[in-house]
């Protein structure tokens, strides 16, 4: 790989280089490609004299966005910026480039105009450094759960439960849809569908993370998970990837500290190992010019934590005008979350024990019965990155909630099943991926850090 390559601490002995052509300047006495295999931000100089092997049958055709094989050796390079070249003996051209018409020629790009190229963008610098960023982090998330005995579920991406209640789901059928079966209540007869009831894409793993915790303790899930809301925000994402630990024997405290540890853990692997692309995407300008600088001040930080109703008070009494008016029963805005770490508290905080009415009904009900333990961990310049809570664990209590928000409990048989035989406290917590990684990397719209984005009107 080019990146060993160019940071290698002795000169390498290989005899062979791969990749596409940045650029190729050419002269009479000696020529030079700059070299990138995508591992890397910076690419390697390859020096080609003129009378080298293969070199002047393809000269003309190696245009930006070729890619080629090149044979020789590695040498100390004389020229600032760099501590070694590659001197070609031999040139092979593998493919052609329409240098006339190839988008990404070697200037700046606009990330709109790189939305456009969605199966390009990745030979750009920005969306290469973004793509090493995001393997990284995936990575550190199973090695943080796999450290710490978590096993991994697959959860089902069909799904005939709504974990959130909201009904924004995609729905599942294999039906033609000029001819689409209906009761004698002219309903739509799902009996007669695939799975003979209706289906959707799931909006979480987490009623089946709670299945396995409850058998094996500790799971977390990682996959895509679907939301069919008509929202064009710089926040939202048709298809996005969730993380999802349940735990059982774990409360709200226990919950916290998890998911406290878990981010400032992620925070500090990408910070360790992608510090190239974290800092050229600042140096490009993508990002605010401190934000490697407060990334590693949030990483080195102590949670605050505070009960919502605390929180209230604290923004209530603020001299700050928000968009949004500031009552108790209110859900959080980001406006809202921001202050509370960024001017109040200056560092990540943890609001608990939210109103019963905003959150969702599995939460655990609080003895007040007016709240429930519920948490959402706000980071700075961001606000909320992770939410979660304490499962209800009680059987009639769950049964009271679902009907008070006119679930049907025959749907959700199983999942009560769960509070029936053997029942015990159990948390969880979810972390959008793409959420994170707009935080880490800087980037402001949530399209840019998913390799390819879905939201309303395209799926390309």
């Amino acid at each position: 790989m080019i990146k060993n390559l160019i940071n290698a601490p002795e000169l390498p002995k290989i005899n062979m280089v791969r990749g596409w052509v940045r650029t190729h300047r050419q002269s009479k006495s000696v020529s030079f490609f700059d070299l990138n295999d995508g591992t890397s931000i910076k690419g390697l100089q390859v020096v080609i004299a003129p009378e080298t092997k293969g070199y002047q049958e393809v000269a003309a055709k190696i245009t930006t966005g070729a890619s080629v094989i090149v044979l020789g050796e590695m040498k100390d390079s004389p020229a600032k910026g760099q501590r070694y070249e590659f001197h070609a003996s031999e040139v092979r051209l593998i493919g052609e480039s329409d240098a006339e018409n190839y988008p990404l020629q070697k200037k700046g790009h606009t990330l709109e105009f790189l939305r456009e190229h969605l199966h390009l963008r990745p030979r750009s610098n920005t969306f290469g450094a973004i793509a090493r960023i995001r393997s990284r982090a995936a990575f550190a998330v199973h090695q943080y759960f796999q450290d710490r005995d978590f096993y991994y579920l697959t959860s089902p991406i069909i799904s005939t439960s709504d974990c959130e209640g909201a009904g924004a789901m995609f729905r599942v059928t294999t039906f033609d849809l000029d001819k689409v079966p209906l009761t004698s209540d002219k309903k739509v007869d799902y009996s007669k569908d695939f799975f003979g009831e209706e289906a959707s894409l799931t909006v979480s793993g987490q009623l089946e993370g709670e299945a396995y915790a409850t058998a094996i303790s500790k799971i977390y899930t990682f996959g895509p998970t679907f939301r069919a809301e008509n929202s064009n925000t710089t926040r939202h994402l048709a298809e996005f990837w969730m993380i999802e630990p349940e735990m059982a024997f774990y409360e709200l405290k226990d919950n916290q500290e998890l998911a406290q540890d878990f981010v400032l853990y992620l925070i500090k692997d990408v910070l360790k190992n992608c510090d190239e692309e974290l800092r050229f995407l600042q140096e490009r300008e993508w990002t605010s010019n401190d934000h490697i600088e407060v990334l590693q001040k949030v990483s080195e930080s102590k949670f605050e934590t505070v009960d919502y109703t605390e929180a209230i008070k604290i923004l209530e009494k603020s001299k700050t005008s928000f968009e949004f008016p500031v009552s108790w029963g209110i859900d959080l805005q980001s406006e809202h979350e921001r202050f509370l770490t960024d001017e109040h508290f200056k560092g990540p905080v943890t609001v608990i024990n939210y109103p019963k009415e905003i959150k969702a009904f599995y939460m655990r009900l609080n003895e007040d019965e007016k709240t429930v333990r519920a948490m959402d961990v706000l980071v700075p310049r961001l606000g909320e990155i992770i939410g979660g809570s304490q499962r209800e664990e009680r059987f009639d209590v769950l049964l009271q909630k679902m009907k008070a928000q006119d679930l049907d409990p025959n749907k959700y048989s199983w999942y009560l099943d769960l509070r029936r035989f053997g029942t015990v406290p159990h948390s969880g917590f979810g972390l959008g991926f793409e959420r994170f990684l707009m935080y880490v990397t800087g980037m402001q719209n949530i399209r840019d850090v998913i390799p390819f984005p879905r939201y309303p009107g395209s799926a390309k």
